[in-house]
């Protein structure tokens, strides 16, 4: 075991160097700070406050009793490709936004009493996508990538090898039994995650009546959208928030705030149609509309934000009359929700901290994480724990890189700073083998560096990959693509498992290292569906 002075002697300037110049770099260095940081991670704090510390956890843990009443409601939130690293930057960032070293923050959802972990593979695929991830948590079968609720006998893109595979989703299930329903969401309503809650498809593109091939239309396969509306299950889903109004007007009809034309070629226009369902059916599409909703004298409500995604959670706020934000929209599904004296279930994603993963943008990643924290919260401000079961987790992963040995409360969006043979912050950043410094966060794959583009949802930055100076470079900006290894049109997901968040009523369930579709079963079970049957 390395002693703190052979860490402090190994850490010193002229030994820094000589490590960064052998083979042996790697192994010298990560012994010496990690030695290094048991002598200050503890910051302002004592050693007898984190012995403190640790007793009152174990304390807290301790006095936790297994609840095993039924769920009269189920939350599930959904952190688009919100992966262990996503949690622990966001948390940093979270944190560091209050003005905090942000280590030592917890978001939300982080203080649940149960904590396990989610396998995500499909069954084609050892890294997935959200098709058929999210089918496997909704349905409890997994099943391959592109496939929205139907099993891994439908091959994909092909209609007529889906006939007779649809699997019913648990969204649907709570309809059958009387419950109330809702879905949230920062994208298209009609993208994959939620799709697999109110609709069976064996393409997760479909998403509007253009993107069918006519041969699938003859052969009886709808486009998403399509299958919001007619879901004849129950007295329809009671709340629908998210954004992707074009696939809902006819070409004939201009979007109510830009003008441009809807993007249907059927002529339905499916927003007159969720309202002609019900006498007090609404259909809104702004956040002042959201804010001016009477509670008790509306029926279902859709509500479409957006011609297409949402945008992300720092180009809009509380005061945005056009956009409302994800606790806004999750605190109003809940009020809806709660009307129904047998209960809910309602299904909440944070979908754009995907899209920022994609685009390397790791700002918006966490910023949108910490929105996702921040209606959570919401959430368990509204609701008892002793009859609402939450869980929080991820369809996939996302592969971004967390490291460096950074001094604590650095930055986490900021380039790397070591501590000197004091335990003080050195004054200019650290630097690699190129004497370039490098940053906190970075990415496997994608299109990498760009100094502030914008982090928009389009892709149209130009690809750069690989390690640049940044000397001069705000990395901590929102408009920063981080740097990449591997160059790719987008950045792609990660196979490692993500993390599953509960409380409530059989929370005690997730205790281990679960297959994805097992997230169903608990709520299945949590909510006495078993037992009715």
């Amino acid at each position: 075991m390395i002693t703190l002075g052979q860490a402090r002697e190994l850490s010193s300037p002229s030994m820094r160097q000589v490590v960064k110049n052998t083979r042996f770099k790697s192994l010298c260095t990560v012994a010496a700070l990690s030695a290094l940081s048991l002598a200050h991670a503890q910051g302002p704090q004592s050693p007898e406050a984190w012995y403190q510390d640790g007793q009152a956890e174990l304390q807290r843990v301790l006095a936790q009793q297994t609840n095993t009443g039924r769920a009269k409601n189920i939350i599930l939130f959904v952190g688009d490709g919100m992966g262990i690293s996503t949690i622990t930057a966001a948390r940093i960032f979270e944190g560091q936004l209050r003005g905090e070293t942000g280590e030592e923050n917890r978001l939300s959802f982080e203080q649940f009493p149960a904590v396990a972990l989610s396998r995500t593979y499909n069954t084609n695929q050892q890294t997935p996508d959200s098709a058929g991830t999210m089918t496997a948590i909704i349905t409890g079968v997994k099943t391959k990538a592109g496939l929205i609720s139907t099993n891994q006998n439908t091959v994909r893109a092909d209609c007529s090898s889906s006939i007779g595979q649809a699997l019913p989703s648990f969204l649907q299930q709570a309809e059958m039994r009387g419950l109330a329903t809702g879905i949230v969401t920062t994208t298209r309503i009609t993208h994959a995650t939620p799709a697999a809650t109110f609709a069976h498809s064996p393409e997760r593109d479909w998403e509007n009546d253009t993107n069918v091939p006519d041969e699938a239309k003859a052969l009886g396969c709808h486009d998403i959208a399509s299958q919001l509306i007619d879901n004849e299950i129950g007295n329809g889903i009671d709340v629908v928030f998210g954004g992707g109004r074009q696939f809902f007007v006819p070409e004939t009809q201009s979007d109510p705030q830009d003008g441009r034309p809807g993007g249907r070629a059927d002529g339905r226009n499916l927003t007159q149609e969720w309202q002609d369902q019900g006498s007090q059916n609404q259909f809104i599409w702004n956040a002042a509309q959201l804010r001016d909703l009477d509670i008790n004298a509306t029926g279902n409500v859709l509500g479409l934000f957006s011609r297409s995604h949402m945008r992300y959670h720092v180009e809009r706020d509380g005061t945005d009359t056009v956009q409302p934000n994800l606790p806004e929209m999750t605190s109003t599904a809940i009020k809806l929700l709660q009307r129904n004296d047998n209960g809910f279930f309602l299904m909440v994603e944070a979908g754009r901290i995907d899209h920022a993963h994609h685009a390397s943008n790791a700002y918006r990643a966490l910023d949108d994480t910490a929105e996702l924290s921040a209606a959570v919260r919401a959430a368990m401000a509204m609701t008892d724990a002793r009859d609402t079961l939450i869980i929080v987790t991820a369809d996939h992963s996302h592969a971004m890189s967390m490291g460096g040995y950074s001094t604590r409360g650095n930055p986490i969006l900021g380039k790397v700073v070591l501590n000197d043979d004091s335990g003080n912050p050195e004054p200019s950043p650290d630097l690699d083998n190129n004497e370039k410094p490098y940053t906190t966060i970075s990415y496997q794959t994608g299109r990498g560096f760009i100094e502030a583009a914008g982090g928009d949802s389009r892709y149209d930055f130009p690809a750069d990959a690989g390690h640049h100076d940044l000397t001069a470079i705000d990395t901590e900006v929102d408009g920063y693509h981080q740097e990449t290894l591997v160059p790719l049109e987008i950045a792609a997901h990660a196979g490692e498992d993500v993390a599953i968040f509960a409380r409530g009523p059989w929370a005690h369930l997730f205790s281990s290292t679960h297959e994805q579709n097992y997230i169903y079963h608990v709520m299945r079970h949590a909510a006495g569906f078993d037992e009715k049957e």
